[in-house]
């Protein structure tokens, strides 16, 4: 019997020589020693100059104070760790005063509703927040299979142009998020990081198609105001920018959530895809956003979770192979309810997903009965042990 421990579950493609990261990531590359921007990142974290990159921040958050508008910045927040993160970085450090904004996902968890109204009243900020009609959500979560491979568009969009749209209606032109892209992601890095913020920002990178791409019989265009972006002319009437505080502060998520959890009350909980207890513990669907994404790109949360303790030095990449494969290949329960809300059978929704692996894997070395044979080995193995 051939032993795979510390072997990732699919080795006819590549991962970065450092970490567990496959090829099949959105925007992956990796340098000549065949390390990716993500790990390159890391190794450029310890080097940065974040006195001079804070004194920078600084700056920005003076000049908008400066106008003296009714609010300083807009802080989009969903009551997870990075966003009550933020608004204590902003209010409390920094003396913003800040406008909170949450455009709802309707998928919220017990444990994140606590959250989210525990930072609002810790933090005491004034907030709006925007809920699509339940049924909106459940015909845009099945379109959202089809059109992009996960459960989420109106999540991924929602939380791009609500944001926006409300930084035109109160003339609040800073908008300020969390994580940087360079942190994690592989399409960015610390030396090169994304700092360009435009209308179309969160549209490209995360979700995909504009609001206009989801109608269909089911779905009209009158439904999808919380959607669509505000005029490009709106949008440079009033200079309307974002920043990620990530790319002037040392980010340590595990490390802010920690601090949350013991100084403000913030709460973790159980998160299916992960063997981690804080990202993404808001949602109930988190799971199948995750699956959704192994399914289609050979790989899930977990493999981001390990890779990230790789870098940190948590875990050894033999380590961090064997929890990925744990956690991505497990069927998060939440399925159940996706498919209930979407009508779709399982076995369509398994038909959906090897089309979108198709075009993700597209001659390489992840084809479906490659893909097919390695998860039900993987599973018989794990029924044996």
């Amino acid at each position: 019997m051939i032993n795979t421990y510390g072997q990732p579950l699919f080795p006819d493609i590549k991962y970065c020589a450092r970490c567990c990261m496959p090829e099949t990531n959105e925007g992956m590359q990796f340098d000549e020693m065949g390390i990716c921007q993500a790990c390159q990142s890391s190794e450029q974290k310890i080097r940065i100059n974040w006195v001079e990159r804070e004194k920078e921040l600084r700056k920005i958050l003076d000049y908008y104070k400066s106008l003296n508008n009714e609010y300083d910045c807009i802080i989009p927040i969903s009551g997870g760790k990075d966003s009550t993160f933020q608004l204590h970085v902003l209010t409390k450090v920094y003396g913003m005063r800040a406008l909170a904004v949450t455009f709802s996902h309707t998928w919220f968890t017990e444990t994140g509703k606590y959250n989210l109204q525990n930072c609002l009243e810790k933090f005491d900020v004034d907030h709006v927040m925007f809920s699509p009609s339940r049924s909106l959500v459940n015909r845009l979560a099945r379109q959202s299979l089809f059109k992009i491979g996960d459960a989420c568009w109106h999540c991924h969009s929602g939380v791009g142009a609500f944001p926006m749209q409300t930084a035109v209606r109160y003339k609040i032109p800073l908008l300020i998020w969390g994580e940087s892209i360079a942190e994690a992601s592989g399409r960015a890095t610390h030396r090169n990081p994304v700092r360009k913020f435009d209308r179309d920002y969160f549209t490209q990178v995360s979700a995909k198609r504009y609001p206009e791409e989801m109608v269909n019989s089911e779905i009209s265009l009158r439904e999808m105001s919380a959607f669509k972006l505000p005029s490009v002319e709106d949008i440079e009437a009033l200079g309307v920018t974002g920043i990620h505080l990530g790319d002037f502060i040392f980010w340590d998520d595990e490390r802010q959530m920690e601090f949350v959890r013991d100084v403000y009350g913030w709460k973790e909980d159980k998160v299916e895809g992960t063997y981690k207890n804080y990202k993404s513990v808001e949602c109930r669907m988190a799971g199948v956003h995750d699956y959704t994404k192994f399914l289609k790109r050979g790989f899930g949360r977990g493999t981001d979770h390990a890779s990230q303790d790789v870098r940190a030095g948590l875990l050894t990449r033999e380590e961090a192979f064997e929890l990925a494969k744990k956690t991505d290949t497990e069927r998060p329960p939440a399925l159940d309810y996706y498919l209930s809300i979407t009508g779709f059978t399982e076995d369509e929704f398994n038909a959906v997903m090897r089309e979108h692996r198709a075009k993700v894997t597209a001659g390489g070395g992840l084809t479906d009965a490659a893909f097919n044979e390695a998860v039900q080995a993987y599973r018989a193995s794990q029924v044996k042990a």
